[in-house]
């Protein structure tokens, strides 16, 4: 993979829950020789430098006022950061849950949806924050996506998640299992299959991208026999997906889906509810899965793992996800 361009907006990142490892991979990220674009770091300067020393990164934080002209790339053994949020103390007590750390967490991503509103940026990648402290910090949403639909005032989004096997989309995200069955109707169902088509349908030769929908219940509900969601309400929404001119298949049994989706059968699966879509994914290897929201007026990517409260300021947190992130939020942006 090629190096950063000169002539590039920058991907912003937002350097996640102080308290996890979110500063230390982002620091191996913008140092590793595969960086695909220029990337400016939002977050705190005293705490990405400690994260260098940390984890034995050469790289110089430099505090910069804003995008023009920023860039982790641009300068050898640079890495500029827009400093944002509340003040943090000197020493963190790494690994622990915070009302500070929740508060400094939201600020980063406040100020990386701004500048991807206004265009300073071309893409924003995200480190891992805590929802825990999210909440302690009295912030109301439960995670990136919910934050970044409510202020970028976006009514129609999703999750997909992907790697070099498998992209799943989600029709519930951070729901509890029973909310999340009663939250399924068939227009939440065909709003989603749309996203999926729209998200992936420039990349597909033809542009009709194969959707497979996964079931609800064993065996998709058996006809009837093990609950009727399936055929009450995602035969129909996949039913009407069709009508529409979208490749939409199922529902499928989700116990086969995957694995039929792996093999190259299908382009994309929807998948129900959150653990039944992230665990084939996440299985493959988190190190190479990306998160990616759908529907936004930008490109937003993040790793598919969490803040890892057990490893923060060891120094060995893999980078590799966060890399894949800035790898597709490049591929997703091309710029001269």
């Amino acid at each position: 993979m090629t190096g950063p361009g000169t002539g590039t907006r920058p991907i912003a990142v937002t350097m996640g829950d102080p308290h996890g490892i979110g500063p230390e991979i982002t620091v191996r990220a913008c140092a590793d020789p595969r960086l695909p674009a220029p990337v400016l770091v939002i977050g705190d300067p005293g705490v990405l430098t400690r994260a260098c020393r940390v984890t034995g990164v050469d790289l110089r934080v430099r505090p910069v006022r804003d995008a023009a002209g920023a860039g982790a790339g641009r300068t050898p053994g640079v890495l500029d950061v827009l400093p944002t949020g509340p003040e943090l103390p000197e020493e963190l007590a790494l690994g622990t849950v915070a009302a500070t750390a929740g508060a400094a967490s939201y600020a980063y991503v406040q100020k990386g949806i701004a500048l991807a509103l206004d265009g300073q940026v071309r893409a924003l990648t995200t480190a891992p924050i805590n929802k825990e402290a999210l909440r302690l910090a009295g912030i109301p949403h439960p995670g990136h996506t919910e934050i970044l639909a409510e202020l970028t005032g976006t009514r129609r989004y999703a999750m997909m998640m992907a790697n070099d096997e498998l992209r799943v989309v989600l029709v519930t995200v951070h729901q509890a299992l029973r909310e999340a069955i009663d939250a399924l109707t068939v227009e939440r169902e065909l709003d989603i299959i749309r996203l999926a088509h729209q998200a992936l349908a420039h990349r597909i030769p033809g542009g009709r991208p194969r959707i497979a929908v996964a079931g609800l219940n064993p065996h998709a509900g058996e006809n009837g026999l093990f609950g009727r969601e399936d055929l009450d309400v995602i035969a129909p929404a996949v039913r009407a997906a069709r009508a529409e001119g979208i490749d939409a298949s199922g529902p499928w049994p989700a116990d086969t889906v995957f694995l039929r989706a792996r093999k190259g059968e299908f382009d994309a699966v929807v998948a129900q509810y959150h653990d039944q879509g992230l665990i084939p994914v996440k299985y493959l290897g988190l190190e190479h899965g990306v998160n990616i929201t759908l529907g936004l007026p930008f490109v937003r990517t993040s790793v598919d793992h969490g803040t890892a409260f057990d490893l923060a300021g060891t120094g060995t947190a893999d980078h590799t996800s966060l890399l894949t992130a800035l790898r597709h939020a490049a591929g997703l942006t091309p710029e001269k």
